[in-house]
């Protein structure tokens, strides 16, 4: 089974900004369940997919917001998988104001969190978590930099 990332938005309008990357992670071999799950709107939802999440082989989620921000929080508060955090830009703050709801995290319940808009270095990150499990993404990982080397 290859590894499996989740890759969660708050809304649909968030779909554009997010497509890099699956679009990575699948270059990369790595299947990725999709899903637009409001933490504020379908907590029920959310919590359901999150706790049957190692079940489908999901190893690490990616949980993309604008605004408030809330949706990487919540998953992190219901797992202890890896979560990385993609403030999206919205609103009239540009995306700052998601990118300090995902920094400001308490103690006990981390989310990493990548640059505003940062959705395919959110799914890098996530590929080199799954390559310290599994060799294929490592070794496409490191394919992945040598040819950015390449291209500098």
């Amino acid at each position: 089974m290859a590894p499996t990332v989740a890759l969660l938005m708050g809304s649909e309008s968030d779909r554009d900004k997010v497509k890099p990357a699956e679009e990575t992670l699948k270059r990369m071999g790595v299947e990725v369940i999709s899903e637009v799950i409001s933490a504020h709107r379908q907590p029920e939802k959310l919590r359901s997919f999150v706790r049957e999440a190692p079940s489908r082989g999901v190893e690490v989620f990616i949980a993309a917001a604008g605004m408030a921000a809330h949706l990487p929080g919540v998953v992190a508060s219901l797992t202890t998988l890896p979560v990385i955090g993609v403030p999206l830009s919205s609103g009239t703050l540009g995306g700052l104001d998601a990118l300090l709801s995902i920094v400001q995290m308490p103690r006990g319940i981390p989310v990493a969190a990548v640059a505003v808009d940062g959705a395919v270095n959110a799914a890098l990150l996530a590929c080199s978590i799954l390559a310290l499990r599994h060799e294929e993404v490592a070794v496409s990982w490191r394919s992945f930099r040598e040819e950015m080397s390449e291209k500098a």
